[in-house]
C-alpha cells in the first residue's frame, strides 16, 4: 500500500486493482461502514448483486469480488465525498496488519483516472472554478457585490449549471467587502505588553506565539471569525502572526490535479516551517485546511522532512485554546451570558483528526452552557454538493443532522465548518455561528 504520490507503484494501475481487491475483501468481511455513507451503500449492494448471481449459477464458491466490474469501481470512486469518516471508525487502519485506507485509496483511483482518460469540459471548467478558490477569492475580493449577486441570479445560476455542472440550487458562498488579510495590513496592533486575561494579573509577559493559517472561508467569505480569533489571542497575551500562504490545496485534491496540490503543498511548507523553527504553533482556521495540513501534507509534499516538521505542529483554534487552558497557562473568564443551550455539530474532518471534541469543551466552560453535540456528517464535503449530479445526494446525507438540528430548536448552531454552515441553512434555515463566534461574546470582547 502506498499513498505516496512521488512513488511511482502509486500511478500503477494494475496495483491499484490489486489493492482495491484486497481492500474490498476485507471490507465485504467486516461490514462496520455499511449504511455510514452513500459509496459503501453501493459497493456493497454491487457485491450482493454479484453474488447473487453466481449463487443462483451454482458457483457459490465463488469470491464475488472477482466479478465486478470496472464501473463498478469506478461509481464508487465518484460517490465518495472524502468526509473521511470511514477512517475513524475503521478496525484495520495503519498500524494494523491490514493497512486499510478506505479513503486515500479511492483518492489514489481518482488521481489515475483522471491521469489516464482526463475529463470532460464541462468538469474542467468546473474544477477551475471550484478548485482554485485562491483566484476566486481575488475575484470576490474585488467586485463582491457582483459575485454575490450573480450567486443568488436565476439566469446566471442556470448557465453556471449548464456550463459548468454546478447546480443552481446550491447555495455559494458570501463574499466580503473586507477581506482578514486586508484587515491584519490596515488594523493598528495592540502592545502586547497590554495583554489582560493572564494566569496572573501582574504577568504581563508573551505567554506564546502563534502563525495563522487563515484559510480562504475565513479570508474571503466570514473575515469575523478571523478578527474575533486574533482579539481571543490578544486578549489572553498571545501574539500571533500572519505568515503568507495560499490555499491549502484540499480543493486542488478534489479535482485529482495532483501535480498543482504538491506545488502548493511545496510553496506553504517553505512559507510556513520558518515560524515552526521558532516554536509556533501553526494555527488553522477551518477544519478541511488543518485535516490536510496535519494529514495530508507529507503524501504530496517533495520534501517528507520538512512536511513532517510541519504537520506535527498544526493545531485547530480551539485545540490550541483548551491546551493552553490545562496547562493552566491562560485563564479563561466568561463575564457575558450566552445561550443556555448550544446544538454543535462536529465536522468530519476535525473528527478524524482525533484530537477529541476541544471546541464542545471550551464551550461547556462558559457558565450556564449545556452543549448538545451532533455527530454527523452535513453533506456538504467542499465541491462535492455543489454538482450537479451529487446535490441532492448531499441534502439526503445531511438530514440526520438537520433534524438533530430541528429537534434542539430554538437553540444556536455552532460547527467550525464554514462550509457546513452552508448546508446547514439549506437544510434546516438556521445560520450556523462558529464556536469562537460564542467564545468571543462570552468573554465581553468589543466588536472589531
Amino acid at each position: 500500500m502506498t499513498f505516496d504520490t512521488h512513488n511511482p507503484r502509486y500511478w500503477d494501475s494494475a496495483d491499484l486493482q490489486s489493492e482495491f481487491t484486497r481492500v474490498l475483501e476485507v471490507c465485504h468481511g467486516c461490514r462496520l461502514c455499511d449504511g455510514l455513507c452513500p459509496p459503501f451503500s453501493d459497493i456493497f449492494d454491487r457485491i450482493d448483486a454479484e453474488d447473487d448471481k453466481l449463487t443462483a449459477a451454482g458457483k457459490v464458491t465463488e469470491n464475488p469480488i472477482h466479478h465486478l466490474a470496472k464501473a463498478d469501481y469506478d461509481h464508487t470512486v465518484d460517490y465518495c465525498y472524502q468526509c473521511k469518516l470511514c477512517y475513524p471508525k475503521c478496525p484495520y487502519t495503519p498500524p494494523h496488519e491490514y493497512m486499510l485506507d478506505f479513503p486515500r485509496l479511492l483518492l489514489r483511483a481518482d488521481a489515475i483516472k483522471t491521469k489516464k482518460h482526463g475529463k470532460t469540459l464541462t468538469q474542467k471548467l468546473r474544477d477551475e472554478i471550484t478548485g482554485d478558490t485562491d483566484r476566486s477569492g481575488k475575484i470576490g475580493a474585488a467586485v463582491p457585490g457582483l459575485m454575490n449577486w450573480g450567486a443568488k441570479n436565476k439566469l446566471s445560476r442556470t448557465l453556471l449549471e449548464a456550463v459548468a455542472g454546478i447546480d443552481h440550487r446550491k447555495k455559494l458562498p458570501e463574499y466580503q467587502k473586507g477581506t482578514f488579510q486586508r484587515w491584519w495590513k490596515g488594523r493598528v496592533k495592540q502592545p502586547s505588553s497590554a495583554a489582560v486575561g493572564l494566569t496572573s494579573p501582574s504577568d504581563q509577559r508573551v505567554v506564546d506565539r502563534v502563525a495563522l493559517f487563515y484559510t480562504c472561508m475565513i479570508d474571503q467569505n466570514k473575515p469575523w471569525i478571523g478578527k474575533q480569533y486574533v482579539e481571543i489571542l490578544e486578549h489572553l497575551g498571545i501574539e500571533a502572526r500572519l505568515p503568507e500562504q495560499e490555499c491549502c490545496g484540499m480543493p486542488e485534491l478534489g479535482t485529482a490535479d495532483v501535480a498543482k496540490v504538491t506545488k502548493v503543498v511545496d510553496r506553504n511548507i517553505a512559507r510556513l516551517l520558518p515560524f515552526v523553527d521558532q516554536g509556533m504553533k501553526i494555527i488553522a482556521m477551518s477544519p478541511s485546511c488543518s485535516m490536510m495540513l496535519r494529514l495530508e501534507y507529507e503524501n504530496y509534499a517533495t520534501d517528507k522532512d520538512a512536511a513532517r516538521r510541519l504537520m506535527a505542529s498544526v493545531m485547530d483554534p480551539c485545540e490550541y485554546l483548551m491546551r493552553l487552558h490545562r496547562e493552566k497557562k491562560i485563564a479563561l473568564t466568561f463575564p457575558v451570558g450566552v445561550a443556555e443551550k448550544v446544538t454543535y455539530h462536529v465536522p468530519c474532518h476535525l473528527r478524524v483528526q482525533n484530537i477529541g471534541f476541544q471546541s464542545r469543551d471550551l464551550m461547556k466552560l462558559i457558565p450556564g452552557v449545556q452543549v448538545t453535540m451532533v455527530q454527523q456528517c452535513s453533506g456538504h464535503d467542499g465541491a462535492w454538493s455543489s454538482k450537479k449530479e451529487y446535490y441532492q445526494i448531499s441534502l439526503d446525507v445531511g438530514k440526520k443532522l438537520f433534524k438533530a438540528i430541528d429537534k434542539e430548536k430554538p437553540a444556536p448552531v455552532a460547527s467550525d465548518c464554514s462550509l457546513a454552515h452552508l448546508h446547514i441553512e439549506e437544510g434546516t434555515g438556521e445560520k450556523a455561528l462558529h464556536p469562537i463566534e460564542i467564545v468571543y461574546k462570552a468573554m465581553g470582547l468589543s466588536e472589531l
